[in-house]
């Protein structure tokens, strides 16, 4: 927990030097001066206090997570530098990471961007599967949203101490996260948020998950950071295409276009990709079955040449099919038992589909 009130996220040093001399090591060499002779940790080691930092882990309802407890989500020790903690706010045991889920996106959503992440953190929760996000406006929260509305739970991972909401706004939100799942963040209370820890954070949404889904995404947005991460750690990488005019689908359309990502635009989808091997796989898909579309080839020939209002006769029916006498009506026969077509004098003609 202390090294984590002094060095930054992924701060290459600190993890060469824990992983040299150990965390009590190193940290003991560090006040003694001898560990880092220029200083940079000075003002941070002078402001230090453990034993205070505790009293508001209590008073913030937050614990400590390290690697090693059983909790730890175990896909964060892939990282090139893990995380030193985890800080957590929440009633649910952080085993609810695995076999998770990230969906993610541009904080500027649209409508659609935004109900297809509901769509998707609602329909997963109700397969059993934990949702995680990083609580930002937009894409996030939509996510987050659904997962609670299906159920529950779902993970935020912020870029700040747990000490206050990030974004402000979503203060209840952040709440009712903590009553289903779980709220984390590797920086301590007080730490607030600066650009590279937004994206030190994102690489933890990306390890601690199976699989990354971007909904939604400009050229810029920081989700494809996550997805960047995802496939660095060798993860599963879809995207949600969205229309061609958008600009905030123009992300999604190049991880499409550029990368191995794979195209999904539901849960089934996203599960027959991240899911279970055997149990959540899907079948291609189908256009819903109609009298029409199961017709074998000759009986759909002559559907198809039967007249809608002015019946025909049986030579007209002959010249439009090039079908012998008998064939031809044995056809219209079988068209008729099905109730799609009917027979008028010595004419035939379809009936209307409304009398299916």
């Amino acid at each position: 927990m202390a090294w984590s009130r002094i060095a930054e996220p992924e701060t290459a040093s600190v993890r060469d030097w824990i992983g040299r001399h150990g965390a009590v090591e190193s940290m003991d060499r560090l006040l003694g001066g001898t560990l880092v002779p220029d200083g940079r940790y000075d003002q941070r080691v002078a402001a230090l206090d453990i034993d205070q930092a505790r009293h508001a882990l209590d008073r913030l309802q937050v614990r400590v997570v390290i690697p090693g407890d059983e909790e730890w989500p175990l896909g964060l020790d892939q990282l090139a530098c893990p995380p030193m903690c985890l800080y957590v706010r929440g009633s649910a045991d952080l085993g609810i990471a695995e076999g998770s889920i990230a969906v993610v996106g541009s904080r500027a959503a649209t409508a659609y961007g935004l109900r297809v992440a509901a769509d998707l953190g609602e329909g997963l929760v109700q397969r059993g599967v934990t949702v995680v996000s990083g609580a930002a406006f937009g894409i996030d929260a939509a996510a987050h949203r659904g997962a609670l509305a299906g159920g529950g739970p779902t993970i935020a991972v912020l870029a700040r101490g747990l000490d206050r909401a990030y974004p402000q706004a979503h203060e209840g939100l952040l709440r009712e996260i903590a009553a289903e799942g779980a709220v984390v963040s590797e920086l301590p209370p007080g730490w607030a948020p600066y650009r590279q820890r937004f994206i030190a954070r994102n690489r933890l949404i990306a390890a601690m998950s199976v699989g990354t889904v971007v909904v939604e995404a400009g050229l810029r947005s920081g989700s494809l950071n996550t997805a960047k991460e995802a496939r660095k750690l060798v993860r599963h990488v879809a995207a949600v295409p969205g229309p061609v005019t958008s600009v905030q689908s123009a992300g999604c359309h190049k991880l499409l276009r550029e990368t191995d990502a794979t195209l999904v635009t539901d849960v089934a989808e996203v599960l027959d990709l991240m899911g279970r091997l055997g149990m959540d796989a899907v079948g291609p898909a189908r256009a819903v079955a109609t009298l029409e579309s199961e017709l074998g080839d000759r009986d759909r020939s002559v559907w198809s040449a039967v007249p809608v209002r002015v019946p025909a006769d049986l030579g007209r029916l002959q010249e439009l099919t090039a079908l012998d006498s008998a064939t031809l009506l044995s056809t219209l026969g079988r068209l008729s038992m099905l109730g799609i077509v009917e027979r008028v004098g010595e004419r035939w003609r379809k009936v209307p589909k409304s009398r299916w």
